[in-house]
């Protein structure tokens, strides 16, 4: 998993509140167990219509945010079923932290262990940097994960909260595989003095 330490860069506004993890990533989507190729369905009953093609209308399709790393979201983003192929949709498709005024708990946590800063604010803040991402490719903002500051196009700073220990895997970019592995010395060392006190296992 890539270490998320800052990221400066263009948000795509999405006001609605309750977007669930369908809206996300339709469930017509999930046969796959595999993490990347789940982009191109990021939001499809959105982006799409019937025919395949794309909606002018919709955020992402707009020339401005199609390359957008922040997703600025309305309350209660990621409800819904705990389908983890939401963040991996969203991580495909180039997002890299989302900032809302809540989440729902299981795709909240699945976000961290994919590599994607999830960011609570108050509302008067989020609105500020909903603004900010109606103006477009020019207005960026900037995070900076260990000063757990959010930095608006003008500048204006806002500190927000976050687990030490979730803080600390997305700082060094382990996963649940990667923070078993910081103790393969001791499993080693463990393994080996089991081997040794019954050999026939």
């Amino acid at each position: 998993m890539d270490k998320f330490t800052t990221l400066t860069g263009v948000a795509a506004p999405m006001p609605l509140v309750n977007i669930d993890t369908d809206m996300i990533i339709p469930k017509q989507f999930l046969k796959t167990i595999q993490r990347t190729g789940l982009g191109k369905n990021l939001f499809d009953e959105m982006r799409y219509d019937d025919d395949g093609r794309e909606i002018p209308d919709f955020v992402l399709n707009q020339p401005a945010y199609r390359n957008a790393e922040i997703l600025v979201a309305g309350d209660n983003f990621g409800c819904g079923s705990s389908r983890e192929h939401a963040p991996w949709a969203l991580a495909d498709f180039g997002i890299k932290a989302i900032i809302s005024t809540s989440y729902a708990d299981i795709f909240y946590g699945n976000c961290f262990k994919n590599g994607m800063l999830p960011i609570v604010l108050p509302q008067e803040q989020v609105d500020i940097l909903m603004e900010d991402a109606r103006k477009g490719a020019n207005a960026r903002i900037a995070i900076d994960l260990e000063s757990q500051t959010v930095t608006s196009a003008d500048g204006q700073v806002f500190t927000f909260e976050i687990d030490p220990f979730k803080k600390h895997c997305l700082l060094n970019g382990l996963d649940d595989i990667g923070l078993t592995l910081e103790k393969v010395s001791a499993i080693d060392t463990f393994e080996a003095m089991a081997t040794q006190a019954r050999p026939w296992v």
